[in-house]
């Protein structure tokens, strides 16, 4: 059947006369205007509707209007893109069929750590499909997701506050706070604190974050802006129940944690720092210099079921400690500029990047007394499961304590070196033909150490080139044709194999054509068809190497904008064929994906909303048995404006209290969907 995604273009919710200090009736999106352009870290000057691939924008103002807590909730609402577990500890996007924890940014920059990334102080998630390493360097094999951060805003001065809670007790506040320093400065801060809890035994988490930025004018085309972000970050980790003999999740332990209630967690701190100089060169050409600076450090520990005996009411337990600290330094420049050679109209962005990744990550495995110092161990069947602390009673009711310094699985530390040079060139033939060319050279060097020092070493040239023809006003259609390659050193720089410099790194293809047609109603409509084709090197002898292969096609619809001047609608549709060259479903890859979004508004005070999302059967990995089934959810909101400066809002998750999986990440990690629960929230601008 049909399964979800979304399309979700920007919609302004605040009126464009409004005064900064008050609040837009229902504070809610439906009847403003798209967003016209990709942040400028993403590389175009192209207005979204001219640019040759798969985009989704959804801004801050629906995420709220939404009740969206996530990354992992937005990517429910958008086309392509469907959610892995993470492990319970990390975003892990599964984009057109093929799982990433690299693929994510920060107005641009890298943000390829592991952990779950908050929205406070988001001004829009900007989601690209399809490879196009001009636009990401390395990586984005399938395509990115980018977080746009807000900015100091010159000329206004405002303050923002919001709380929430919901049935399961989770609750959380935020503060947006923009103050007019002079007529060209202005210092905004974003910060939020919240306090995790859902349906599962156990559950528990607390976040801090706090992002203060300056903007400075300079008057002269030259504007700097400066960003520093704290984060503070701490999860229970829950990694699902088992599958049974019919290959689907045990729906009768739907309500048992396969892990211990005190050593399942997760830490993670950060340091983001972030300077933006732009200046202006002459009429038609401008500079921008970014460097940005981040320290992380991250810590998961977890048990978690790996084999499932329904006779015997047993599990079998597996377990890992895992460290992260990573350090990352990135330099940009780029000019951007225009220029006509002939009757020809160009638009092209040159530019340099430097990445430095400092990457220090040791795992230890769990070891059971009980087992002689395993890291597997059976326990029966319970809730709770006897085990905490590390130390509980097994199914041989025998006690076993685990240890987890006897058995160290990895340490490796790895140093990442990308220097790269990209060109990107939008030009105008006629006035309905635009071409886009663009190519980036790579050059990356990787040296891990753990186990023995192995290096990598990669010099590569990714091209992309794009026709879009304006058939009418309303109506165009486009091609486009572009490549990226991910390292050996796979997404987390900590696996190369001796042989790793004797063969090419991974690369991607990606064909897609598309349409993009503007209702006379108000509606826009897009359709793509893709193709995606996979090439992965391995080294055999001197004399072999094999390949092997994989092979991702299928078209995606997207519809967005007002049906009537009361009601805004968006919605999306995927349909996807992937399968590695054996002929294997590749894993987390439902054939079918649908969602759609609705926002009534009632009076001048009320708006309600509606959404649905479908997402069909997948298999949990690749050539295995074990299935998660397909799913409904159904979400229902409303919110009601007190007053011009205060609106309270409801938002209703999963409205039909549906029992579902919507994820996992191995055969045995099922995750259990949330029932009915609510939140209510509260916001007020003065």
């Amino acid at each position: 059947m049909v399964a979800v995604a979304l399309s979700s273009f920007h919609i302004n919710a605040y009126a464009d006369e409004q005064a900064s200090g008050e609040l837009e009736p229902l504070g809610v999106v439906g009847t403003k205007e798209e967003l016209q352009k990709l942040s400028p870290g993403l590389k175009s000057s192209l207005e979204l509707k001219d640019i040759p691939r798969s985009i989704s924008v959804m801004s801050a103002e629906q995420i709220k209007a939404q009740g969206l807590k996530s990354i992992g909730d937005v990517i429910d609402y958008t086309p392509g893109v469907i959610n892995s577990q993470g492990e319970g500890h990390r975003d892990a996007p599964v984009i057109r069929g093929v799982r990433t924890t690299q693929d994510l940014y920060r107005d641009g920059i890298r943000d390829d750590v592991q952990y779950y990334r908050p929205l406070y102080n988001v001004e829009s998630v900007e989601v690209l499909r399809g490879p196009d390493a001009l636009t990401s360097g390395f990586g984005g094999a399938y395509g990115m997701i980018n977080r746009v951060t807000k900015e100091g805003l010159i000329g206004e001065d405002f303050t923002e506050i919001s709380g929430s809670v919901d049935t399961f007790g989770e609750f959380g506040i935020q503060l947006d706070r923009n103050v007019q320093i002079d007529e060209n400065t202005a210092f905004r801060l974003n910060m939020f604190g919240e306090d995790l809890a859902n349906h599962r035994d156990f559950y528990y988490g607390n976040s801090f974050g706090a992002n203060p930025t300056l903007k400075y004018d300079f008057g002269n085309g030259s504007i700097v802006d400066l960003s520093y972000e704290y984060l503070n970050q701490e999860r229970f980790i829950d990694r699902g129940i088992p599958t049974g003999a019919d290959g689907y999740p045990v729906k009768s332990l739907k309500d048992i944690v396969f892990g211990d209630p005190t050593e399942n967690y997760s830490t993670h701190e950060a340091h983001i720092l972030k300077a933006i100089y732009e200046h202006k060169l002459s009429e038609s050409l401008k500079g921008r210099f970014t460097a940005a600076y981040s320290d992380h450090d991250k810590l998961y520990q977890n048990f978690y079921a790996s084999a499932y005996d329904a006779a015997a009411n047993t599990v079998t337990l597996d377990g890992y400690v895992d460290t992260t600290k990573r350090k990352t330094s990135t330099f940009q420049y780029e000019l951007i500029g225009e220029l006509e050679t002939g009757s020809f109209v160009h638009n092209w962005i040159a530019g340099l990047e430097y990445l430095d990744v400092s990457n220090d990550n040791d795992r230890f495995n769990a070891a059971w007394s009980d087992n002689n110092n395993s890291d597997k161990d059976v326990f029966s069947i319970n809730r709770p499961i006897n085990l905490k602390r590390g130390v509980g009673v097994n199914a041989s009711n025998n006690t076993t304590v685990n240890n987890y310094r006897a058995d160290q699985a990895d340490d490796t530390f790895a140093d990442v070196n990308v220097l790269s040079f990209y060109i990107n060139d939008e030009i105008a033939l006629t006035d309905s033909l635009d071409l886009i060319l663009g190519a980036r050279f790579d050059k990356m060097d990787v040296d891990v150490s753990g186990g023995g020092p192995v290096s990598d070493s990669d010099d590569t040239i990714s091209p992309k080139v794009g026709l879009i023809f304006d058939v009418t006003d309303a109506i165009s259609v486009y091609a486009s044709y572009s490549e990226t390659f991910t390292p050996k050193a796979k997404d987390q720089y900590a696996k190369l194999n001796s042989n790793a410099d004797k063969t090419d790194p991974d690369t991607f293809e990606n064909t897609e054509f598309g349409l993009r047609y503007d209702l006379p109603v108000g509606l826009s409509f897009s359709a793509a068809y893709f193709e995606v084709e996979k090439n992965a090197p391995t080294y055999v002898s001197a004399l072999t190497t094999t390949m092997s292969t994989s092979e991702i096609s299928g078209f995606e619809f997207q519809l967005s904008g007002n049906l009537t001047s009361s009601w805004f609608i968006s919605a999306g549709y995927t349909n996807l064929d992937a399968h590695a060259s054996d002929g294997d479903r590749l894993k987390e890859t439902p054939e079918n994906a649908f969602s759609i979004w609705n926002n009534f508004t009632v009076s001048d005070r009320l708006a309600l909303n509606l959404g649905i999302i479908n997402q069909g059967e997948s298999y949990i990995k690749e050539g295995g048995t074990q299935k998660l089934p397909e799913y409904t959810r159904v979400d229902a909101g409303a919110s009601y404006a007190l007053s011009e400066n205060t609106s309270i809002q409801l938002n209703i998750e999963n409205l039909t209290d549906e029992l579902y999986f919507p994820h996992a990440h191995g055969d045995h990690q099922a995750s259990v969907g949330a029932p009915i629960n609510a939140m209510l929230s509260i916001t007020s601008k003065f």
